[in-house]
């Protein structure tokens, strides 16, 4: 995380912090290192609000998936699949951004549930597909009360458009990350 994320007063938007590469020339030069720019606050990092509001979304679901006997990664898996059933145990990691070995544990619960079943796929043993069960159906119905967008304090079109500037920002980093690496 860098203290410079964004453009805040007295800061320039891409800049990154000198403040190691200005104590390395001023020690060259015998002269004290200058503090870093800015005083930041962790209040003031795009980051820290992306993650607080994070769990703040998981606040408001805790009761809803309470009564269902889920935990938020698990109401994802599911909802993942009534978009698209019959997965692949990678596609679905994909999609909810998991790797394997941390979503089968969440799948194996789903199906000691009776939510879900996991088979080798006949044509690639290999891979393991993911189908509902009828109970992991039904879940939708039960489960539809738990809409967030009133208690976001958006009106509909604002919580659409920054729903879709954060998965712009998410791709984004995704991107810069995968150039990096």
């Amino acid at each position: 995380m860098r203290p410079n994320e964004g453009p805040k007063s007295g800061s320039t938007t891409g800049s990154r912090d000198n403040s190691r590469d200005s104590s390395r020339d001023s020690s060259r030069s015998n002269q004290k290192p200058k503090p870093p720019t800015g005083d930041r606050r962790l209040g003031d990092f795009l980051c820290f609000a992306v993650y607080s509001a994070n769990l703040a979304f998981g606040r408001a679901y805790r009761k809803g998936l309470e009564e269902l006997g889920l935990t938020y990664p698990q109401w994802i898996a599911i909802v993942a699949l009534w978009e698209q059933d019959g997965q692949t145990v990678s596609a679905l990691g994909e999609k909810m951004f998991l790797e394997s070995n941390t979503l089968t544990p969440i799948l194996k619960k789903l199906e000691s549930m009776g939510y879900l079943r996991r088979q080798r796929d006949p044509a690639d043993e290999r891979q393991v597909r993911i189908s509902l069960t009828e109970a992991g159906r039904l879940l939708r119905e039960k489960g539809m009360h738990m809409n967030l967008v009133a208690s976001t304090g958006l009106k509909p079109d604002e919580f659409a458009r920054l729903q879709e500037t954060v998965v712009t920002l998410r791709d984004n980093l995704i991107k810069a990350t995968a150039e990096e690496a």
